[in-house]
C-alpha cells in the first residue's frame, strides 16, 4: 500500500469516528496501530505527534480474561496520575509514591507494574468493545507507563497500551478526558 493511500484510510477512519460520535468531535484523537507498534494524535485532521507503544503479548480481541488489547473505539473515560513522579507505580489506580526502575533493555521481568500515568479507556460500540463479556471499562483497558521501556515498540503487556514514561506524560498533557482512541489491527 502507498503512503498516500494509508494516509488516506487513516484520515477517512478520523472522519468516520469524529461523524459517528460528534460528541467527542472537537477534542484530540489517537489512533493505536498494532501492527505498527504506534499512537499517533491528531487535532482538527492535523498530525500533531507519534510515540511507540507495545500492546498485548496474546494479540487482539475483546473478551474479557483473554488479556488481548481491545480494538475499535474508546474514549478516555479517567486520567490518573496528574501528580504523580516520573516512573512512580500505581496499584489498583491508587498512587504507591514508590519508583519503579526503568529498564531500557529487553530484559523480561516478573512485574507488569503500572507507572507515571494511566488513560483508562471506555469503548463506545455495544458487543465489541462495549457491554457484558467485552467491556473495556471493566476490563481495566489503559494507555499507561511501563518500566520495562525496552519492551516498547513491540507486542509486551496484558491487554493495556504501555508507553514509555515521559512520553504518556505528553500524551496525558494532550488528550482530555473524552478523546476518542481509535484502537486498529
Amino acid at each position: 500500500m502507498q503512503a498516500s493511500e494509508a494516509a488516506g484510510q487513516l484520515f477517512a477512519l478520523l472522519d468516520e469516528a469524529c461523524s459517528q460520535y460528534p460528541q467527542h468531535a472537537h477534542f484530540p484523537v489517537a489512533v493505536v496501530d498494532v501492527s505498527q507498534q504506534v499512537l499517533r494524535v491528531f487535532f482538527d485532521g492535523e498530525f500533531i505527534n507519534s510515540y511507540p507503544v507495545s500492546t498485548s503479548r496474546y494479540g487482539i480481541g475483546q473478551d474479557e480474561g483473554s488479556y488481548k488489547t481491545p480494538i475499535g473505539v474508546h474514549c478516555i473515560r479517567e486520567k490518573i496520575g496528574a501528580d504523580a513522579n516520573i516512573a512512580e507505580i500505581f496499584k489498583a489506580r491508587k498512587r504507591t509514591y514508590t519508583q519503579a526502575a526503568i529498564e531500557p533493555e529487553k530484559i523480561s521481568t516478573d512485574r507488569d507494574c503500572v507507572t507515571s500515568r494511566i488513560l483508562w479507556l471506555t469503548g463506545l460500540e455495544e458487543g465489541i468493545n462495549k457491554g457484558s463479556g467485552v467491556d473495556s471499562y471493566a476490563r481495566y483497558i489503559y494507555i499507561h507507563g511501563t518500566p520495562a521501556e525496552g519492551h516498547i515498540g513491540q507486542p509486551a503487556s496484558e491487554g493495556c497500551i504501555r508507553m514509555k514514561n515521559q512520553d504518556v506524560i505528553e500524551l496525558f498533557e494532550l488528550l482530555p478526558v473524552a478523546s476518542l482512541v481509535i484502537v486498529r489491527a
